[in-house]
């Protein structure tokens, strides 16, 4: 896997001598374009990868397209304390770097691979023993649930790469980096794709797992990729330096958990949400309905791949704008992020809407009820896309600054309030499933009027992450 272009390599070598000049401010010429362009296309990969697997998976049948949905969906539950972890990591590095203070940046991030390290252990724990409670909540088939169970068990058993390529994915893009994750996911990816071809079907003297092999495969790749970044960044090969003293303050550690837990809290009220709106539709509306979802959501994984390389680049900028002081420039470029991410993801999903049908057969096949529930499930969830951006992007740019408590608050209303209520409702009058689908209409339209009414009045442009808790 190659690490840098030669631009970021020569910066790399530079970075020692770095540590000790005075504040520079962002980084001239560093624009959204180039933040955001090699995370779209590290997640891009992730997406045409995650599309392999769906249809390798499809030709297993509807049942193991639900459990690999189930699986997913409570693993990523059990990920809020990373996700949050990871928040704190993005705005801290992100100021430490826009002032100067690369040296603080560097033990921001060890500290951030430390708690984060211990804390994925005791979630790997309580994922392997307590997966076939958490799988049977969705009202799936016993069969099915099974392989749900058998899924997060071996997700969970690599939960500690998965942690260690949180942080220093996060440390390297607010530190302005954001090539050596795209070059390492494509490495991952390389990886993954013969992975899924052996385990899941049984090829090349592998085991045949069918849907488990994917979560084997994928734990495997991804366990590769963050064995080398973390050799690369103990030998100094990255921007953001491996440090060993220093690091572990209390105060460093309380800033970290300050910022960190509205972000875990809003992860934990986002996958709740979820699993209300998935619990409602497993056992309601059935497999097909159930596997419809997680399909849709995967044709339109394309959509916020691209969103999330600009909620990256609003998070980084707007980050490192503020610890420069320039609060005007932060406020520029959020919504210059915005922009931009609602524009493509707008037009992505106009795209994969016209095509939905096709695409529904091409990875589902003769199966017409879920087919049926999929086009409708993509028709709504595609026109959101808009909405869905303005979520990611503006969601971003305020957790840069530091500002995790509002879209936590957001969160709340709209997922777990408008979302899951309206599906209730739909649910309670024995409706076609097609409006429980339709409850994210809500849901995408209160989060994206909260998130634009915070970020335009600006709050967020005073609170100090560097000493106490936030100023509201």
């Amino acid at each position: 896997m190659v690490i840098n272009s030669n631009k970021e390599a020569n910066e790399i070598l530079d970075t020692e001598s770095k540590l000790s000049e005075p504040a520079a401010g962002v980084e001239p010429g560093l624009s959204i374009w180039q933040l955001a362009f090699p995370s779209i296309l590290g997640n891009l990969s992730y997406t045409l990868v995650g599309m392999v697997q769906v249809k390798f998976v499809g030709e297993l049948g509807t049942e193991a397209l639900a459990a690999m949905g189930a699986g997913s969906r409570v693993f990523f539950a059990l990920q809020a304390i990373m996700m949050a972890i990871s928040a704190g990591t993005t705005a801290l590095v992100a100021r430490a770097w826009g002032a100067g203070d690369y040296e603080e940046a560097s033990r921001v991030t060890m500290a951030s691979m430390v708690l984060a390290g211990l804390l994925s252990l005791l979630i790997a724990v309580f994922g392997i023993v307590l997966a076939s409670d958490m799988a049977g909540v969705f009202g799936l088939d016993e069969a099915t649930s099974d392989l749900a169970t058998r899924t997060i068990q071996w997700l969970s058993f690599f939960n500690l790469a998965f942690a260690v390529a949180f942080v220093l994915q996060a440390a390297l893009r607010a530190s302005g980096d954001a090539w050596t994750p795209l070059w390492v996911g494509i490495g991952c990816n390389i990886i993954n794709l013969p992975l899924f071809y052996a385990f899941i079907f049984g090829n090349w003297g592998a085991p045949n797992m069918g849907v488990v092999g994917s979560a084997v495969a994928g734990g495997i790749s991804f366990a590769a990729g963050s064995l080398f970044m973390l050799i690369m960044w103990l030998r100094q090969r990255f921007r953001v330096r491996y440090i060993n003293h220093g690091w572990w303050r209390r105060e460093r550690l309380a800033r970290l958990l300050e910022i960190g837990y509205p972000a875990a809290l809003e992860q934990g009220v986002f996958q709740i949400g979820f699993f209300i709106f998935l619990i409602l539709i497993g056992n309601y509306y059935g497999t097909e309905a159930f596997a419809a979802y997680n399909i849709g959501v995967n044709l339109l994984a394309i959509c916020w791949t691209v969103g999330f390389g600009f909620s990256i680049a609003g998070s980084t900028l707007v980050g490192q704008h503020l610890g420069a002081g320039d609060p005007e420039a932060a406020s520029r470029s959020g919504w210059r992020s915005t922009a931009w991410a609602m524009l493509s993801m707008g037009s992505l999903g106009l795209l994969i809407i016209i095509f939905a049908e096709e695409l529904a057969v091409y990875f589902i096949g003769d199966q017409p009820i879920t087919v049926k529930h999929t086009v409708e499930f993509t028709y709504i969830l595609g026109a959101m896309m808009p909405l869905m951006a303005i979520e990611m992007a503006v969601g971003g740019s305020l957790r840069g600054a530091g500002d995790t408590r509002f879209p936590l608050i957001a969160t709340l209303l709209g997922l777990v309030g408008m979302r899951c209520g309206l599906a209730s409702l739909a649910t309670y009058l024995g409706l076609p499933v097609f409006w429980v689908y339709a409850s994210l209409i809500g849901d995408y339209v209160l989060k994206a009027i909260l998130l634009v009414y915070r970020f335009y009045h600006g709050r967020w442009k005073s609170i100090d992450v560097s000493h106490e808790a936030p100023v509201y």
